[in-house]
């Protein structure tokens, strides 16, 4: 049976997050504390207890969702003897989830990798001043016919395919008058939905190329080692094993396209069978259930997510033994 560990990215947080992971375990609490370290404040204060307006600004949420999903890791790793180099065949994040995927293989610090989603939550927030991007998510259509759609939209302005996240649901980035014409296009071309999300920056398109800018030369300045299980990455949905490849694509994917449905169709093709979604949440879990046939898809987030694991990982070893 392969397996794959994959990590949520932002719109999984929730205040208290995390909190019984890091009450019930020093090893998860620990993960808190060097993430409040490395970035100088208490953010596990604002992630245990809120308030959420300050949990949901991005140079908060995307630490600490990849807090949460180490924190998790961490818990795995004790209690149940997960080892990633040997028990799974791939990792992979969604958009801010790429970095909890690549800190949990080991390419990255932990403390390096809360310092770089902080740049790159401040950096995105500034690329684009309020109200001037938008999302929108556009519902029960194909992505080539929603990247259609937000081309035709963009009639010189900036409106692009951001998110194929896989189930028909297919998300556009980019200047709020067009994506507001994607939207209503989109609502004639048979869409069982479209609507603007409420984000506070335009994600994943040309207009966060400030912030690419600002990632390559945050990401020159840390240790980028190889990863000890191949890191499917969001813009190529396909593994990268390189520092130098890993690299290249944090850089691409602030502006690039996030391809979850090619990416989980990629490892499931390669014999990926069952998904264990670590950390808040369970968004990637129903996606891979939508995308893969025959996979099974598992969120780990809570202590008893944690023993209903270590449970079925027993039984398996058991059956396996006799």
């Amino acid at each position: 049976m392969a397996v794959a560990f994959v990590f949520p990215g932002q719109g999984s947080q929730a205040v208290g997050m995390g909190k019984a992971l890091a009450e019930n375990f020093p090893v998860a609490r620990a993960v808190f504390d060097e993430v409040d370290e490395a970035l100088g404040d208490k953010l596990s204060a604002i992630v245990f207890e809120g308030p959420a307006e300050t949990l949901m600004l991005t140079e908060n949420a995307q630490p600490a969702l990849m807090t949460v999903s180490l924190a998790a890791l961490r818990v795995l790793e004790q209690e149940a003897g997960v080892d990633l180099a040997r028990d799974a065949m791939f990792v992979a994040g969604h958009s801010l989830g790429e970095y909890s995927a690549l800190a949990a293989a080991g390419a990255l610090s932990v403390a390096d990798t809360a310092r770089l989603v902080r740049t790159r939550g401040r950096a995105m927030q500034k690329a684009v001043p309020v109200g001037v991007g938008a999302m929108a998510a556009l519902l029960g259509l194909e992505f080539d016919a929603a990247a259609e759609i937000a081309r035709e939209a963009a009639e010189g302005a900036v409106c692009q395919a951001a998110n194929d996240n896989g189930g028909g649901q297919v998300v556009v980035s980019g200047d709020k008058a067009a994506v507001e014409r994607a939207v209503e296009i989109a609502k004639g071309r048979g869409a069982k939905r479209a609507t603007l999300l409420p984000v506070s920056a335009p994600f994943h398109c040309t207009l966060m190329a400030p912030a690419a800018d600002v990632m390559a030369e945050a990401l020159a300045n840390v240790t980028v080692r190889q990863p000890v299980v191949p890191v499917v990455a969001n813009v190529k949905a396909a593994p990268i094993t390189t520092p130098a490849e890993i690299v290249a694509a944090l850089v691409e994917q602030v502006t690039g396209t996030v391809r979850w449905r090619e990416s989980v169709a990629f490892m499931a093709s390669a014999g990926v069978t069952s998904f264990y979604e670590i950390g808040a949440g369970k968004v990637l879990t129903g996606l891979v259930k939508r995308i893969a046939d025959g996979a099974t898809g598992t969120a780990i987030g809570s202590p008893a997510d944690v023993a209903s694991f270590v449970a079925a990982r027993a039984a398996a070893l058991q059956q396996g033994a006799a």
